[in-house]
């Protein structure tokens, strides 16, 4: 694991990749339950932080697993990127989100630069086999998020539906609950692509609260884990990207997927 030098961000302040952080921010992470409660799709970092406001019709699922079981969510989150759910199970909630794809295109210079800071492997094996390093880069992408939110009081245990994958297409999943593990231990978390642990992925982990840049990286391992320790409080965020070459779209030479996953240590919520 490592820090990631202010120098490399700087130098990528016009690519997409900060815009392409995507997370979704409840306004505690930590409810009373059947307390409605605020969330927000945000993307970008530091000055660059805004709502979400692309076509809502672009997100395809939005729902919750928790305690109980399913629900789905779909209409909690208004255009403009803001809304509120309300949980009422005791324990931890996870919420998920999907989009549909999008197109980016990007000149060669920038568009190879975005591969090398966001570690996409596949992409820069892909260009430079076919020696189209100085051609412009076309991808579509789409988005998953998930955010961690606890409700009800008591002490946090292991919960096995928060340390389950969902089957999304690019994943990051807790190996533990990060509400129950103790202060100073690492949390450990796994990355799954097309639902198979992915080898190599840049994972990044962001405080949410002084997020210019990430706090840390880590590549996974061939088991698809990554694990980072951090201070038990404020809000968290962990965020990766994987592609894939595809053949047959005339618009796009990659599939391109952004994921991140959100959890912060709240103060416990009045009674």
């Amino acid at each position: 694991m490592r820090k990631l030098g202010i120098t490399v961000l700087a130098a990528c302040i016009a690519m997409p990749a900060a815009a392409h952080d995507f997370w979704l921010q409840p306004a505690s992470f930590w409810v009373r339950s059947g307390a409605p409660v605020g969330l927000s799709l945000l993307v970008g970092h530091g000055a660059n932080r805004q709502l979400w406001d692309a076509d809502i019709r672009r997100m395809t699922r939005f729902y919750s697993v928790g305690p109980a079981g399913t629900a789905e969510l779909s209409g909690s989150i208004r255009q403009g990127g803001a809304g509120q759910v309300a949980l009422l199970a005791r324990g931890v909630h996870v919420l998920a989100l999907e989009t549909s794809h999008a197109q980016s295109d990007l000149p060669a210079i920038r568009f190879e630069d975005y591969l090398r800071v966001e570690g996409l492997t596949p992409a820069i094996e892909a260009r430079r086999l076919s020696s189209r390093t100085d051609q412009p880069g076309r991808e579509i992408y789409s988005r998953r998020a998930k955010a961690l939110v606890r409700v009800g009081g008591g002490p946090a245990v292991d919960e096995p539906h928060v340390t389950a994958p969902l089957g999304l297409t690019l994943e990051i999943v807790p190996e533990r609950n990060p509400y129950a593990v103790p202060t100073g231990e690492a949390l450990p978390f796994r990355i799954y692509y097309q639902g198979r642990p992915l080898e190599g992925a840049l994972v990044k982990l962001t405080n949410l609260g002084a997020d210019e840049e990430p706090a840390a990286t880590s590549r996974s391992n061939a088991s698809g884990r990554v694990a980072f320790t951090m201070p038990r409080r404020g809000a968290w965020q962990l965020n990766v990207v994987w592609t894939r070459p595809i053949t047959g779209n005339p618009t796009a030479d990659f599939d391109t997927t952004f994921s991140s996953l959100t959890f912060g240590f709240d103060a416990p919520p009045a009674a």
